[in-house]
């Protein structure tokens, strides 16, 4: 094992302390468990890690519910301290046995994660080795959908409440209605007991405390949050899973960013055209480079963001035109797909959360043009609508899908 310094205890150039990397060898035995690891009633509806390719953000549809009546919603973006680092293998087998997992999977897993050796070495010279039996490795497929076993059980107590899981990147959603906060702070007082008796212990300093609320109404008070005695720091803006979400709902900061980080690798673009590369190879590294920055989580912000805004990540792309010689897809079209194929996966995977908002319609009843979304029409049955809930018809004969939101809808 090679040591891995820790940026938070020493810096980089002192050998002092490191940060241990379990770097075994788990290449054999990953990928044997994980497809009796990964099934449907094993999967928390609310855990993004457990789908190959999440939709969109199950709850966001909650949110905006919450906001457009008027209200507000609290988010506590939750932090451990070395997440990995702190799992019970026995406290896992019992969960694994209690989903109902075979008896010889939990113990392959058990000795899986139990007894392993490590040492550290530098140039010439090893340590000891140390045996540990606690935690799952660092860099391990497996390790994260272990994870996400282990805390199968955190789930929300109260019908306002949300808790929004990706491996150990948790989030806590208070639905606040009439300015009653309790139900959100109970919520909060349930997760640090669950964290105590699962040996996962919360880093307060890294825990964020955001509020949205849209209403104009300024006599509201906002309760601190406090963990084992220490008040949570409220920020107005929180960058989770790639992409900064703010207390206003805007996205010119998290577009900004992608703008900025798209510029920087057009550099790299003109290198390679220096080097008269074909632009089929500057085609392939635009798109592995640059366009994955520009359409990371697109169908979460690119609907709401501003004309403004967009015309900046297009003109990101109308260079990289100009520098490969060739045309690029903008975009607008990109959203469009995107917002298809998610919205088919969805539609075809009843264990999905966002399952529930498709209703589907007989093929007579859908126009051909409707296979493009910007084309599409209000095509719902008011009888069926949910309250400012967006609605997605699918039909499974044509294979089209039609978008539309139920308060237009009911308008009409």
């Amino acid at each position: 094992m090679c040591p891995v310094p820790d940026p938070v205890l020493a810096p980089f150039q002192a050998p002092g302390p490191v940060l241990p990397s379990n770097l075994v060898s788990v290449m054999s035995a990953e990928p044997v468990p994980s497809p009796y690891l990964i099934r449907a009633d094993l999967i928390l509806s609310l855990n993004l890690a457990s789908y190959p390719i999440p939709g969109p953000a199950p709850g966001s549809t909650a949110v905006m519910t919450n906001i457009g009546r008027g209200n507000y919603v609290k988010m506590l973006f939750v932090d451990y301290s070395s997440a990995f680092n702190t799992i019970i293998p026995s406290l896992l087998t019992t969960k694994l046995e209690d989903l109902g997992l075979h008896t010889s999977l939990c113990d392959w897993i058990s000795n899986f994660l139990t007894d392993r050796p490590q040492s550290v070495r530098v140039g010439n010279c090893a340590s000891s080795t140390l045996t540990l039996s606690t935690g799952a490795p660092q860099g391990c497929v497996l390790s994260p959908l272990l994870y996400s076993l282990y805390t199968y059980d955190c789930t929300a107590t109260s019908s306002s409440t949300i808790i929004v899981k990706f491996a150990d990147d948790t989030v806590v959603m208070g639905l606040i209605s009439d300015n009653d906060e309790r139900a959100y702070l109970e919520e909060i007082k349930h997760l640090e007991n669950w964290c105590q008796e699962n040996n996962l212990l919360l880093n307060i300093s890294k825990t964020k405390d955001l509020i949205v609320d849209c209403s104009k109404k300024q006599d509201r008070y906002y309760q601190p949050v406090r963990i084992s005695g220490t008040t949570v720091e409220r920020v107005d803006s929180f960058r989770y899973l790639g992409v900064h979400i703010l207390q206003d709902l805007s996205w010119s900061r998290h577009t900004n960013s992608l703008a900025k980080k798209a510029r920087q690798r057009l550099y790299h673009l003109r290198r390679l055209r220096y080097f008269r590369l074909p632009s089929k190879v500057l085609r392939n590294f635009y798109t592995c480079t640059i366009e994955s920055i520009l359409t990371g989580n697109i169908t979460v912000w690119f609907g709401n963001s501003t004309k403004q805004d967009r015309q900046a990540l297009q003109r990101v792309v109308h260079s990289a035109e100009c520098i490969t010689h060739t045309e690029l897809p903008d975009l607008q079209t990109i959203y469009y797909k995107w917002c298809q194929t998610k919205a088919r996966r969805i539609v075809k995977d009843p264990t999905h959360p966002n399952n529930r908002l498709f209703s589907l319609l007989r093929s007579s009843g859908i126009c051909p043009l409707c296979v493009d979304i910007k084309l599409c029409k209000n095509i719902v049955r008011k009888g069926e609508l949910e309250e400012s809930l967006p609605v997605v018809s699918y039909d499974s004969e044509s294979d089209y899908i039609v978008m539309s939101f139920a308060q237009a809808a009911m308008k009409e």
